[in-house]
């Protein structure tokens, strides 16, 4: 009866309705990926098949379809919200203790929780790729994601075992007749220092004293000496002999670089020994002019506490130190599917794998069809909301129409009757 058939297109419309609104009261939710109602026409069939005369028995909502396409970027003054340009989804762990219940989600509204750990809304907490060591080109054991924990770093102190020293010595300078004590200023040319760090971060002074020695026609000599927090004999880590040409050019050594000894710290703190195995003089000259530190460089670090986080377009996680050092903490694990209409729809703007959706391939932002990932910005919704106000006055046009025809089948149900 027509009664069916306007009923079912009722329902069909109500659903329209109600996918529409949905997609409206969504308009502004970050991550959120738009709706559309998919019908289907329905027939009574029988063994012989459908008659060319059938009418039809209505309509019904064949699937409710996620349109996945990318929603436009907004920027924050957040540098952890994470926005997704392209293909891919965040990996979210139930929790940090429950890293196996997984859901996926474009939504990068992360924070840290009470423990430091990068984390949702719903504190679901974001996955990353395990880092092999403290600097990017160690690489990431892809494929082996772990919740990223941020607030508990510290900047490891780094040992001193290179400094670099790029000084101009003065070619007018007369060579001292003192025997070099570095307590007796007139026993050298010219000194300069540098702090350097032991292994737990403690300060160290660095110092070295240039004396002039013997010259000829093409060649200079210089005698450097080196100590380590003070001028006793216990604190000399070794001397060498620079040699300028007759352009003022560093000539020896040829790599400008000594091996100093190792020093011994006094009294002990558990540090091991400094060894400064280069100290590097390459680029340095003597010319007829005062002594200056042109350039002057060591590796070494101080402890440090955490001053900022940065996210790059990889997705590659550091953590910045106030000693001036940083430290990857983890690549942020992306994932895809062959057939994301296929995925689980789980609420809080965030999907599951199902049968439909293929299995989960997994990597990395920027490679392998993955987008890349924009620092301090979030992915807003798909929604058109003007396609969607109009899409809602078609739907009721849907409904008043199907409703239409319930009451002309009741009109000419009634004017039967009363024959």
């Amino acid at each position: 009866m027509a009664f069916t058939t306007a009923l079912s297109g009722l329902n069909a419309a109500s659903n329209n309705l109600a996918v529409t609104g949905n997609n409206i009261a969504n308009a502004n939710t970050v991550g959120f990926k738009k709706s559309r109602s998919e019908f289907a026409d329905v027939y009574a069939t029988s063994l012989g098949g459908v008659s060319n005369t059938t009418p039809g028995a209505g309509v019904r909502v064949a699937n409710v379809a996620q349109q996945f396409n990318q929603g436009n970027l907004s920027f924050t003054d957040n540098n952890l919200d994470l926005a997704i340009s392209g293909e891919g989804f965040f990996t979210l762990a139930k929790s940090p203790t429950e890293v196996n219940d997984l859901s996926y989600t474009r939504a990068g509204e992360f924070k840290l929780d009470k423990d430091g750990y990068m984390v949702n809304n719903q504190g679901n907490a974001l996955l990353v790729y395990k880092p092999n060591g403290t600097a990017v080109s160690d690489g990431f054991s892809v494929g082996v994601t772990q919740p990223v924990q941020i607030n508990t770093l510290t900047g490891l102190p780094a040992a001193t075992d290179t400094v670099e020293l790029v000084v101009n010595v003065n070619a007018n300078d007369t060579i001292p007749t003192a025997a070099f004590d570095p307590t007796d200023n007139n026993s050298y040319n010219s000194q300069t220092s540098v702090t350097i760090y032991d292994s737990l971060g403690s300060p160290h002074t660095l110092t070295t004293y240039f004396v002039k020695g013997a010259s000829t026609a093409a060649t200079t000599d210089w005698t450097v000496n080196h100590y380590i927090d003070g001028t006793d004999a216990a604190n000399a880590v070794g001397s060498g002999t620079m040699v300028f040409d007759s352009g003022g050019k560093l000539i020896t050594p040829a790599n400008g670089t000594f091996t100093l000894n190792n020093y011994t710290i006094t009294p002990a703190t558990g540090a091991a020994d400094i060894a400064i195995g280069d100290m590097n003089y390459f680029g340095s000259t003597q010319v007829q002019q005062k002594f200056s530190v042109n350039s002057m460089r060591q590796n070494g670090l101080p402890a440090g506490r955490l001053t900022g986080i940065d996210i790059d377009d990889e997705g590659v996680i550091f953590a910045r130190f106030s000693n001036g050092g940083s430290q990857t903490v983890g690549k942020v694990a992306l994932t895809r599917f062959p057939n994301v209409n296929g995925l689980a729809k789980l609420g809080d703007t965030s999907w599951g794998q199902s049968a439909n959706s293929g299995e989960p391939i997994r990597g990395e932002a920027g490679s392998n069809n993955f987008g890349g990932i924009q620092s301090g910005a979030l992915e807003s919704s798909n929604v058109d909301l003007a396609a969607q106000l109009v899409n809602l006055i078609v739907a009721q046009q849907h409904y008043q129409a199907n409703a239409q025809t319930i009451t002309t089948e009741n009109t000419i149900m009634q004017a039967i009757l009363n024959i």
